[in-house]
């Protein structure tokens, strides 16, 4: 992160961890106020799984340390496992969070966890939305020119969006000498605006 008087540049590398699917990934930058998207995508790794757990845990392994390598994010913002999952899908996305942590800490990247639930409401307002109500959340909030495909992808984003708005409510904390019982978390109840985050 640089911040010097008006320049201010955080770069954030949002993951949207899966046990069986795609794991969604996205880079998100914010400077002098303005936000874009420099990389998104998704990664498929159902024929490594195929061959077995351990070889697809090293697929997600190495698009992490590529990803940090390539862009060198700031801090790395992950979707924590959510509680109503069964404990053997639980199992498999904590395999899959375990290797994106281990990679992080390899680079040196600080790490920043936030619920699936915290991350709707961060970028939709809505606790409950839809992948479909995401993508066009993360698409205008972005300004971007297409909708992010696939939705793994626009998940990721809003990862990083969410940690984003996290950082700016912690920012003001500090500024204005208040406790900081909000840091690693966003402000839940309020949707990012567009006019904060904009291009």
């Amino acid at each position: 992160m640089q911040n010097s008087g008006s320049s201010y540049r955080l770069r954030v590398l949002g993951i949207d961890p899966a046990a069986a699917g795609p794991t969604g990934y996205g880079i998100v930058e914010v400077e002098s106020r303005k936000c874009r998207a420099l990389h998104y995508g998704a990664l498929h790794v159902a024929e490594k799984r195929k061959v077995s757990a351990g070889a697809a845990l090293e697929a997600v392994h190495g698009l992490i340390c590529d990803l940090i390598k390539e862009f060198s994010p700031d801090v790395l913002a992950i979707e924590s496992i959510f509680s109503a999952l069964n404990v053997r899908t639980a199992l498999r996305l904590a395999e899959v969070r375990g290797v994106v942590l281990l990679a992080a800490a390899q680079h040196q990247v600080e790490v920043f966890s936030y619920a699936p639930r915290e991350v709707k409401a961060s970028i939709a307002g809505y606790g409950h939305a839809d992948k479909r109500q995401m993508q066009l959340m993360v698409r205008a909030l972005l300004a971007m020119n297409e909708t992010p495909e696939p939705a793994d992808a626009a998940d990721a984003l809003a990862v990083a969006l969410c940690h984003l708005q996290a950082a700016e409510t912690r920012n003001r904390l500090a500024a204005s000498g208040r406790p900081r019982e909000l840091s690693g978390r966003s402000n839940a109840a309020t949707p990012i605006a567009a006019a904060r985050i904009s291009t």
